[in-house]
């Protein structure tokens, strides 16, 4: 107990003191005669009253502290997702261990605390220890962290219990348990390190550019509880098998990694499929098979091509690209000058595009913005003005179109160096010294200005001539020798040298170099008359061909139209995920009022409409959630409408189900837990420590709250026992005759 009003020690002993006084001095001098007895039972009596008096006066307080029942409560989180339901060795399954450790906490705990039973996989949800099933396609951990907190927002909780294999398919791991205002105890259940496993790790497939144009299958693999022995990988497109391979691993457990050639349908979605045959013992087998999709190539690309005099190299180029389905191509050829000495064109286009074109170069974003891809052939830096200049480097930088500047002359002199193209482009105009490394495939005598491969080109699916690394080398070192290659520098940081010229005893120059600026891409081919790849080889070669309309099908593949749907990542079937449309206009800015719809097609033919709503004005960006029930591919098509007219339409599609990301490294990730004990103050504790839990939990119980000073005096008691002294003490006083 202690009083509201504060003084000093002397001075509460002053208060009381003064009590004892008055009540002495009320009957130490009065003229009735009083016996020894009488006189101290009124004295005591009267001092009584006035203590408790100034007591109250004092405010009596006591310092109540919240109810136990404050903090009590104790939630006991089981993971039964389906990695739950394996078994690490001969013992039981992981879903039974956590049961066992459940019942024990039961036993142990529910006397002193509230306990909470909570199963968490794809959402929280209470649970019953005696039915519980690792059925779950995924583990939210992150999600049924944040999902508790929000259950008791009001709540003190005397900590958290979490008893998981540390799996985590959510993508914010880690960001929710902030919000959690107790400390989590994490129970991990399983193996950190599987005894016998296979896996497909992961899986990618490279760019197509051209129907029946070759891309890599990168595949990573790894083999434990084996040795060495032989792995078999079979690889098949859309049910068909194409391929199948024994790899050994260097040693146990390995890494594993190999590159499958495929050509992919060019006309509809090609689904590969990578898989292990399960081996007897294995851990899980549902990690031994991934798949990804290759999409079709669909739509036209247009491609703007500007050069600065008429010439075989033109004709070829032009030639080459127009028997391209894909490609749609306008072009702008400089003749000579008028009688007024201005420049001339021929220009061949689309009747809309005609007009911007006249003046040689389109002026307006609009009418540049239109283009997927722009071509300089042999033009100088000064026939541009700044202003289309710096309009072409937002068009690669912003608009993510793709540029391309070959020739000699458009690196005569300065070139483009100190115009607003100069750091888009792949190479360091102002270094032309700079070196770059030999080609691996370059041989001991050749004429001068041999193209030559380099290992980023023998990969890169702009060069690639050939299945094999090595067939593509063999077919561009056939290619007749250019009439002369630019010194144009060395290459820019992250720029790739996809070929170069070789021979004659001269330096190795940079050919082709390459780079990704922005939200476009930027390459420059050096060399001069690679026309005669095609007039001096046979009818049959089509490298020529091939090797310019891969270069304008790379440089276009990141060009997104005005409408476009953000990639997505559904892998798991019954999983939500966001379909993100941008919608710009013809400048490709934002636009922010207009009418979108989104159609879902699922693999079974099932069609449904969503509208979405715009989530980010400032970026044109519309967004909706989508339930994908179904393994497959679906087709997402998007359109765009505003005031009554359409702006555009885009069409993706989305693989559903190609990994299960729940059996992807199937293992203990103690990591996981870790992070989450320490990012809350709790504690990891392995299966077999689980006993350790109960005086974990009594240790780090969550704060219960602030106490509260309560008021003694103010209730009925304090006047009755005022009322009950005054009437003693008159009862007294009328006994011996005092009035």
């Amino acid at each position: 107990m202690q009083f509201a009003v504060v003084l000093p020690w002397w001075g509460y002993a002053l208060a009381f003191g003064s009590a004892l006084v008055l009540a002495w001095l009320a009957y130490a001098r009065i003229p009735t005669p009083l016996g020894a007895g009488t006189r101290a039972l009124l004295i005591g009596l009267r001092a009584l009253t006035l203590i408790l008096l100034t007591a109250i006066l004092l405010r009596p307080v006591v310092l109540v502290p919240p109810s136990a029942a404050n903090n009590s409560l104790l939630p006991i989180l089981v993971d039964v997702s389906r990695s739950m339901r394996l078994t690490d060795g001969d013992g039981p399954s992981r879903l039974a261990r956590a049961q066992a450790i459940v019942r024990d906490l039961q036993a142990r705990l529910s006397t002193e605390y509230r306990l909470e039973l909570l199963t968490f996989g794809d959402a929280l949800a209470p649970g019953d220890v005696d039915h519980l099933a690792a059925t779950a396609r995924r583990s939210d951990l992150s999600g049924a962290i944040a999902d508790l907190a929000d259950r008791h927002r009001d709540h003190k909780l005397a900590g958290v219990i979490v008893i998981s294999d540390g799996g985590d398919t959510a993508a914010q791991e880690g960001e929710s348990v902030r919000s959690v205002s107790a400390p989590v105890l994490a129970v991990g259940v399983g193996d950190p390190v599987a005894a016998r496993d296979r896996e497909i790790v992961n899986l990618t497939a490279g760019e197509p550019v051209l129907a029946g144009a070759s891309i890599d299958l990168s595949v990573s693999a790894s083999s434990a509880g084996f040795g060495t022995g032989p792995v078999e990988i079979r690889v098949s497109a859309n049910g068909r098998p194409v391929d199948l391979r024994r790899v050994t691993p260097k040693a146990e457990g390995a890494p594993i990694h190999e590159v499958f050639t495929v050509s992919p349908e060019p006309d509809v979605a090609t689904v590969y499929t990578v898989e292990i045959p399960a081996a007897d013992g294995e851990l899980a087998r549902e990690n031994n098979i991934r798949s990804v999709l290759v999409p079709p190539q669909a739509g036209r690309r247009k491609i703007l091509i500007v050069e600065g005099a008429p010439g075989y190299e033109h004709t070829f180029l032009k030639r080459a690209l127009a028997q391209d389905p894909g490609l749609d191509l306008d072009a702008v050829v400089r003749k000579g000058q008028n009688d007024d000495g201005r420049d001339t064109f021929y220009v061949q286009a689309s009747g809309t595009r005609v007009a911007a074109l006249a003046s040689g170069y389109p002026a307006k974003r609009s009418e540049l913005f239109v283009y997927d891809a722009i071509i300089f052939g042999n033009i100088e830096a000064d026939f541009f003005t700044r202003d289309q200049l710096e309009l072409t480097s937002e068009f690669v930088a912003a608009r993510g179109g793709g540029l391309l500047v070959l020739g000699a002359r458009s690196f005569d002199r300065q070139g483009l160096a100190g115009t607003p193209l100069d750091e888009v482009l792949p190479i360091d105009l102002t270094d032309r010294r700079g070196t770059v490394a030999r080609a691996s495939a370059a041989t001991a005598v050749a004429a001068p200005n041999t193209p030559a491969l380099t290992d980023d080109g023998a990969a890169h699916p702009a060069t690639r001539l050939a299945a094999s690394a090595d067939d593509s080398r063999r077919r561009w070192s056939e290619l007749p020798p250019l009439a002369s290659v630019a010194a144009v520098g060395g290459p820019r940081p992250g720029a790739q040298i996809l070929a170069v010229t070789i021979g004659g005893g001269a330096p190795v120059q940079p050919l082709i170099a390459a780079q990704r600026y922005g939200q476009g891409r930027s390459m420059v081919f050096a060399g001069e008359a690679s026309w005669q790849w095609r007039m001096m080889r046979p009818a049959t070669d089509t490298s020529y061909e091939t090797i310019w309309r891969q270069i304008a099908r790379w440089l276009t593949a990141g060009s997104p139209g005005p409408v476009s749907i953000a990639a997505m990542s559904p892998s798991v079937p019954g999983m939500t995920d966001r379909i993100t449309v941008t919608v710009r206009n013809q400048d490709y800015a934002p636009v922010g009022n207009a009418e979108v719809t989104i159609g879902v097609t699922a693999p079974n033919g099932q069609a449904r409409q969503l509208t979405p709503a715009l989530s980010s004005p400032q970026d044109g960006r519309y967004a909706v959630a989508a339930r994908f029930d179904q393994p497959g591919v679906y087709r997402i098509d998007a359109t765009a409408i505003r005031a009554g007219e359409r702006i555009g339409t885009a069409t993706r599609q989305v693989l559903v189900g190609g990994a299960d990301l729940e059996m992807t490294q199937p293992r203990l990730n103690e990591a996981v837990l870790r992070r989450l004990a320490a990012a809350t103050g709790g504690t990891y504790l392995a299966a077999d420590e689980a006993q350790r839990l109960p005086a974990l939990v009594r240790q780090s119980r969550a704060d219960a709250g602030t106490p509260e000073l309560r008021d003694l005096w103010h209730n009925g008691w304090s006047l009755l026992a005022i009322v009950a002294l005054l009437a003693a003490e008159w009862i007294a006083r009328r006994r011996v005759g005092l009035a």
